[in-house]
């Protein structure tokens, strides 16, 4: 067995990236571990990305408060990680009475939680603010602090940092047994493997309940809360310049209209509680509801546009609140579960919090000197100039080769991320963005398949959409063998 690790963090989602990283910068021997083939591949992938504006829940509350903490964060990290960001700001829109209370009540909730610019509006300041808001709306609010991310790409970018700084990352890592010997735990994986760790973060999203039994702590129950999303094309007219969201209510806050950080705009997402953890199933039922209530906020949405849809799944749990502490039943174990929004914003906070758990329960915290917070950048065809697409042809002729249309890819830009170890369809999706625009894949995707079998050594047959049983091809169509049609 190998080497035994200060700190084991199972699950490689935002917040057990968060945390990797930032345990990245003391002098600790560190494990990521995730059960998929790659990181972000479960409950982060399908995210809204919203950078959420500090108003939706009063400082009671722990989510609130880290919420708060972490939207300051995004500046920074995005400064040191290079991933799409854009503080665009929020508005709430109300169109009755009724909802102006509400969101009366969410001012008085962003003013404790000193959020920064929150502005209570008439009709006339919501227009001016965003034009393309149905001219219906009577008032609303605006958080100018809320913002738009690209989700995976900020997971990448942590762990990219955190391997950077020593943590070693284990994919395909799904713990099925545990065993506390020696003040160490012995994490078995399903398929053999298995390690030591003194001290066990687990922040297993959907899966932190199963996690939290497999180790003898805290019996609790994670529900799914499913949410079904639209993604429409990046020339819509529906665009806006700010998240658009309607008076929240008790069970949600409510199907949005979100213009990415990449241009595109998403519609949605529901909220439907179900029982399946791998429930990635969208109705038509659904369908309708989201764009009857996106068009309510902006007329302009229309189902032509539609490029693509997909479904998230939500980690909750009883009592609507993060659950961040210490296990009160397994010494140095501790629990990170039922984060869901605003989790993605709360996630560098969370793992500043989690780091002061863990020193406080007694792991030695000593900083390292040589931490480097910076990652490379890697240059992006579709945001260069003509000039600085000359120097870099110059410098590497594949970022002449445009390998995706739709997004302006670059093939320089598919080889780092297979180079960073993203070698399924989806892992460079997420990191480059082919594949995400009008045509779905249609024209790249045999390009794409072919760079990543030239830069791993693998054959056709041994790729996958997103690891497991997702293969792309078989060995032999029909009476041609797959060498044969190449």
């Amino acid at each position: 067995m190998a080497d035994i690790y200060d700190v084991a963090i199972i699950g490689a989602g935002v917040i057990g990236s968060a945390i990797a990283r930032k345990l990245s910068s003391y002098n600790l021997k560190t494990a990521l571990l995730e059960k998929e083939c790659d990181v972000s591949f479960g409950v982060s992938k399908a995210n809204s990305g919203i950078i959420h504006g500090g108003f939706h829940h009063d400082s009671a509350t722990l989510k609130s408060r880290l919420e708060v903490k972490g939207n300051l964060m995004f500046d920074q990290l995005k400064d040191e990680l290079h991933f799409p960001f854009n503080r665009c700001g929020i508005l709430v829109a109300a169109f009755s009475g009724d909802e102006m209370r509400t969101v009366e009540k969410l001012y008085q909730n962003g003013l404790g939680n000193k959020a920064i610019g929150i502005e209570l509006c008439n009709h006339e300041r919501m227009i001016s603010l965003e034009p393309k808001l149905n001219r219906d709306v009577v008032g609303g609010l605006y958080a100018p602090g809320g913002g738009i991310i690209e989700p995976y790409r900020f997971v990448f970018s942590l762990v990219e940092s955190a391997k950077k700084n020593g943590v070693e990352v284990l994919t395909k890592f799904e713990v099925a047994e545990s065993e506390e010997k020696n003040d160490c735990y012995i994490l078995k994986s399903a398929d053999g493997r298995s390690l030591k760790a003194k001290w066990v973060v687990n922040a297993a999203g959907l899966y932190s309940d199963e996690i939290s039994r497999i180790f003898g702590a805290e019996s609790f129950t994670i529900t799914p809360r499913k949410g079904e999303e639209f993604l429409l094309d990046r020339n819509a007219t529906a665009y806006t310049s700010k998240v658009i969201f309607p008076a929240p209510s008790h069970v949600s806050k409510g199907m949005l209209v979100i213009p990415t950080a990449e241009g595109t705009t998403m519609v949605g997402p529901t909220a439907q509680m179900v029982d399946d953890k791998q429930d990635a199933s969208t109705s038509k039922a659904n369908f309708q509801a989201i764009f009857s209530s996106a068009r309510r906020l902006v007329p302009a949405v229309s189902e032509r546009d539609i490029i693509t849809s997909f479904t998230g799944l939500r980690p909750t749990m009883e009592g609507d609140d993060f659950y961040i502490e210490a296990s009160k039943i397994k010494p140095r174990f501790i629990q990170v579960a039922g984060i869901q929004s605003p989790g993605l914003t709360a996630a560098p906070a969370i793992a500043d919090y989690v780091k002061d758990i863990l020193k406080v329960e007694g792991l030695a915290l000593s900083e390292k000197p040589d931490f480097d917070p910076y990652i490379e950048d890697v240059p992006r065809f579709r945001n260069s100039s003509k000039e600085e697409l000359d120097a870099l042809i110059a410098e590497n002729p594949a970022y002449g080769e445009v390998i995706c249309r739709c997004e302006n890819i670059s093939e320089a830009e598919i080889v780092a991320a297979v180079r960073q170890g993203h070698d399924t369809l989806d892992g460079v999706k997420f990191y480059t963005r082919a594949m995400m625009g009008r045509c779905q894949g249609g024209f790249c995707t045999h390009k794409i398949m072919k760079i990543i079998c030239r830069e791993t050594g693998k054959s056709m047959d041994e790729l996958t959409k997103r690891g497991g049983g997702s293969w792309l091809v078989h060995k032999k169509v029909g009476d041609y063998a797959l060498e044969d049609r190449a």
